[in-house]
């Protein structure tokens, strides 16, 4: 799978400190082993910091999105399906990664689909950026992030001049998180491998080299293989439960049975409870693999909705327990069409995705307050079936 997306600096004036800035970060550079010449055709074009870059990293969310719009704009019939589309396109790569490494293949698939849907980021150049100018962004003009962002950029230069992908191609997030699998450079110099065997190490544009660096951090951080994430479970009512870990056979002897009746296949493995929707939502005891998933990205509802999703990649059924929404919940492609109608009723101006986040919860409310409905920006049936009928 090959992209052809180039990024190409946006026009702006030049910014004589941030010019001065760079200057003097050639030094720092040089003292790490990075060539004049490769310098030079780094930032080649980049005179001055991305203003969005600083936006992004200015932007403090007021709004925490609730546990179930989380889970909801990530699990859903679109990134199962097309996960299970991927799974027989890549299966014999994904056996190979596998052997190689023990990670399952719908973990991998799960983690693919979080990070770039799929890849399909990657093609949006409103998302990727230049990784050369959004690190010096923030290590020029970022002091909470600049020992980070000067840490990144060394990374960077180093893949640069290696020669695992050209400076056109060295694209990533604002924060500089790259390719299919979204590695921060430092991560990628860790963890970066060349499956496919073209001598490069190629996240960008292999999916080979990007699934198998993904597999590679699990397995290098301790994923045991042929073992769970986690399951769900069902809690037995009126109880309180202890903090910490024991073991799954002493979890099942005060009542914490698996949520679909099975036995727990190593009863003497060591579980934690979760119960990230709170007692009435659904529950996990979550396992060893559940912390290494979470060295991807350190939060509990990633690496549970990673393991949700891989599970239903795998044709498990849905959760038994569902999440405690306040309305009913639309199928990924009515989520869709209410963007759609919102979109051409001006309420909304953002992508039709399939996910509700702060322009589409705007959106509802706007429309539910020119309706006389309580605008709570909940994408429900209820609004779906009246602005259907507008």
């Amino acid at each position: 799978m090959t992209i052809g997306l180039s990024v190409i600096s946006q026009p702006a004036q030049a910014d004589a400190g941030f010019q001065r800035w760079v200057a003097q970060f050639r030094a720092t550079a040089a003292q790490s082993g990075i060539s004049n010449a490769t310098f030079d055709r780094a930032f080649q074009g980049v005179t001055a910091p991305d203003p969005e870059v600083l936006e992004k990293a200015r932007y403090q969310p007021e709004f925490v999105a609730p546990v179930w719009d989380y889970f909801d704009n990530r699990i859903n019939e679109n990134s199962i399906g097309i996960g299970r589309q991927k799974a027989n396109e890549y299966n014999r790569l994904l056996g190979q990664i596998e052997s190689r490494f023990g990670v399952d293949r719908n973990i991998l698939l799960a983690i693919w689909s979080m990070e770039s849907n799929y890849g399909a980021i990657l093609t949006n150049d409103r998302v990727m950026r230049n990784v050369i100018r959004s690190l010096s962004t923030l290590a020029y003009a970022d002091e909470r992030r600049q020992r980070f962002a000067r840490q990144q950029l060394i990374a960077a230069l180093e893949i640069l001049q290696r020669g695992d992908i050209d400076v056109h191609h060295l694209t990533g997030s604002w924060a500089g998180a790259m390719g299919h699998t979204q590695f921060i450079p430092t991560s990628y110099k860790a963890y970066a491998v060349d499956f496919d065997g073209n001598g490069r190490r190629d996240i960008w544009n292999s999916v080979p080299d990007a699934l198998a660096t993904a597999a590679n951090l699990l397995s290098s951080n301790g994923w045991r293989a042929g073992h769970a994430w986690g399951y769900e479970v069902k809690l037995p009512a009126g109880r309180k439960f202890p903090g910490g870990t024991m073991s799954l056979q002493q979890w099942q002897s005060i009542g914490v049975v698996r949520a679909n009746g099975q036995a727990y296949p190593r009863p003497g493995d060591s579980a934690e409870l979760k119960v990230p929707d709170g007692r009435e939502g659904p529950a996990f005891l979550v396992l060893h693999n559940f912390n290494m998933l979470k060295r991807y990205n350190n939060a509990d509802r990633y690496a549970i909705a990673v393991g949700l999703l891989a599970d239903q990649i795998a044709g498990q059924p849905q959760l038994a327990r569902d999440w405690n929404r306040p309305f009913t919940r639309l199928s990924f492609d009515e989520t869709q069409e209410l963007q759609q109608h919102l979109l051409t009723r001006g309420y909304y101006d953002g992508n039709i995705d399939g996910k509700i986040g702060p322009a589409s919860r705007d959106a509802i409310k706007a429309f539910q307050s020119r309706m006389g409905m309580s605008a709570d920006g909940h994408p429900s049936k209820e609004v779906l079936s009246r602005i259907r009928g507008q």
